[in-house]
């Protein structure tokens, strides 16, 4: 097998390193695996060990901190109130503004917990995050965003929440550890000249890259990272990320202490500022967007040597766990070809 990457290193954008002060960092912003899928998690516990994490995220609105997801806590908080889970049930029902039919992401924010918290939580961070108003995104981009009744805080519910205890480049330099396994960094597929060497090829870059963009390019969002250093600063902030929904350019900050566990007398930050140009990061979901993937996706489905996974590769907004399953089910479907 031979494995190549057009970076310098291996990982992808799960690429960690230590930084000049020995704190464990993701060069490409942060990377929080969860999954309520033990087959998955069991499947990459073959490669690490784990510490044990419960992401949790604070939204700053009016110069205050919130937990978000919006749960009852932010509620209580936001508004002055002192509800109930029941209360908070009614809360919402209250002020959410119906919607017969779900088209696109603000039909499902306002949906759900109504006008003043859209704008408060959701609507200038999706400005940002996406360079695009929420109603101009389909629905599925919001709805990967709980709403709950309860004080939970965590951002996820899945039930195995941890961090590859070494890091993610150690889990991957453990995952290609094997003899059978030649690895080249540095190397662009597109450069790769002698293709028809190779009895099959599994392809994660943009798929419309691997085609000459035939049609036109796919739409992508792109990501420029800030990072920062603070020597005499033990904890930058309470919790592992910080939204900032309504002010600065960045959309977020990430403390990679709360991450990994580690102990040191300074802290790193990592500031995401979202863009236009660039490393192609996020497929944007809308459906114009849509339809030209399934231009491109018709010819992967015609090839017999080429397997299509990933983000870029399959056009599709996947969390981590579900490029793991993506992949496991491409190679399951490889080894029972004739």
């Amino acid at each position: 097998m031979h494995v190549i990457d057009k970076r310098p290193h291996i990982a992808g954008n799960a690429f960690d390193e230590y930084d000049e002060s020995g704190i464990l960092i993701h060069r490409y912003g942060p990377h929080i695996f969860h999954t309520a899928s033990e087959r998955i998690f069991r499947f990459l516990s073959r490669f690490t060990d784990w510490h044990p994490y419960e992401h949790r995220v604070r939204s700053v609105v009016e110069n205050e901190l919130y937990p978000f997801p919006i749960n009852r806590d932010t509620l209580n908080r936001l508004y002055g109130l002192r509800l109930d889970e029941a209360d908070a049930a009614a809360f919402f029902e209250r002020v959410r503004e119906h919607r017969d039919a779900i088209r696109n992401s603000e039909d499902v924010v306002l949906n759900s917990v109504g006008r003043d918290l859209y704008e408060k939580f959701f609507l200038n961070y999706t400005r940002k995050q996406w360079g695009l108003e929420p109603s101009q995104l389909k629905a599925g981009v919001a709805a990967r965003i709980p709403t709950r009744t309860n004080t939970d805080d965590r951002y996820f519910s899945d039930t195995y929440q941890a961090m590859p205890l070494h890091g993610y480049t150690r889990m991957f330099e453990n995952m290609l550890d094997h003899p059978n396994i030649r690895v080249e960094t540095g190397v662009d597929f597109i450069d790769v000249s002698d293709r028809d060497r190779y009895s099959h090829i599994v392809y994660t870059g943009p798929i419309d890259a691997y085609y000459g963009y035939r049609f036109g390019p796919l739409p992508y969002r792109s990501l420029r990272f800030e990072h920062e250093h603070l020597p005499k600063v033990e904890w930058f902030q309470p919790v592992g990320t910080v939204n900032y929904p309504n002010d600065h350019a960045y959309t977020r900050i990430t403390e990679f202490k709360h991450l990994t566990g580690q102990q040191h007398a300074g802290t790193s930050i990592v500031r995401e500022y979202p863009q236009a140009e660039g490393e192609p990061y996020y497929p944007i979901p809308r459906d114009e967007n849509e339809v030209l993937f399934k231009r491109y996706e018709a010819l992967a489905l015609a090839e017999h040597r080429v397997t299509f996974v990933g983000r870029l590769a399959q056009y599709r907004y996947y969390n981590m766990d579900q490029v793991v399953g993506a992949a496991l089910a491409a190679a399951k479907r490889i080894l029972e070809r004739p």
